[in-house]
């Protein structure tokens, strides 16, 4: 990946697709989604990997990109981790991939992580509290965060709201508990070798996420999920101070297309010196990849 030539990297992009043509998630849960973020997938078709490696290099960025494993909650087989790390391979140029792993999945999860990373050349791990079903603090999650420090990559939670499930009866079953940022307060100081982002504005939790990665040297906020012009005012006043080197571009493709945040991004009252920072230089730091 030339490093160089890019003009961004999105840390936060999501496989919906296989080359088998199953689904990520549920067809209702992946209905409610597209209806939430008002006309996404409008032709209803999702992309495939290759299709997002294409879009990204078309635009001179990288993404990383990652499914979510939450069968233990959602009953619904996830995209294999092995297939998004074959995809992302055919586009080194432009794709990161990221594995998932449900906490409920043990020991058997564990080692599953170990061989994602050292035989899949999987860069990271991303979580789902809400679809998941765990408080991300919970000791059951704690020997797989073990893994994941001494591998050296970093991990990505979901925080906050979340359009999956979104105005169903019951939100899917979906809980929102789950994902207040705060619960990564004790994950961060457990394990301070071990790189956390934590995804989205963070509603209605956005100032404990401000508290979490102002404290903790080890924890990064993702922008993804929400058009710029929504940002909180506080949001937007860390990241141009002191959180500048601790923010980071991401779209939450294809909910949320990079065209989209960019153009939004553009009128957002953030620092000449600071767009870089969160545009690339801060994903290059969080994600290890110089």
């Amino acid at each position: 990946m030339d490093l160089d030539a890019l003009v961004a990297i999105d840390v936060h992009t999501h496989a919906e697709v296989d080359d088998h043509g199953h689904e990520s998630l549920p067809p209702e849960l992946m209905a409610a989604s597209a209806k939430y973020f008002k006309g996404a997938m409008a032709d209803g078709r999702a992309p495939s990997v290759d299709d997002l490696a294409a879009y990204y290099r078309e635009r001179r960025m990288a993404a990383v990109v990652f499914t979510v494993d939450a069968e233990s909650v959602l009953g619904h087989p996830p995209i294999a981790n092995e297939d998004v790390a074959a995809a992302a391979a055919r586009h080194p140029d432009v794709l990161v991939p990221f594995a998932s792993i449900d906490p409920h999945r043990g020991a058997a999860g564990v080692r599953a992580a170990r061989r994602l990373v050292e035989e899949h050349g999987a860069r990271g791990f991303k979580f789902h509290p809400s679809l998941q079903g765990f408080f991300p603090d919970d000791r059951l999650a704690y020997p797989l965060y073990e893994a994941i420090e001494e591998l050296g990559v970093p991990a990505l939670f979901h925080s906050g709201q979340t359009g999956i499930g979104a105005g169903t009866p019951g939100g899917g079953g979906i809980r929102l508990k789950y994902s207040n940022p705060l619960c990564l307060d004790d994950v961060a100081a457990d394990f301070p070798g071990m790189t956390v982002i934590i995804a989205h504005p963070s509603f209605p939790w956005q100032d404990e996420a401000l508290s979490v990665a102002t404290h903790k040297a080890n924890v990064y906020i993702d922008l993804s999920g929400w058009s710029p012009k929504y940002f909180p005012p506080q949001l937007v006043q860390y990241a141009n101070s002191l959180l500048k080197h601790k923010v980071l571009f991401g779209s939450d493709f294809p909910v949320v297309t990079p065209d989209r945040w960019l153009a939004d991004f553009e009128t957002l009252q953030i620092k000449d010196d600071v767009r870089p920072l969160i545009l690339k230089e801060n994903a290059i730091r969080a994600l290890g990849l110089r």
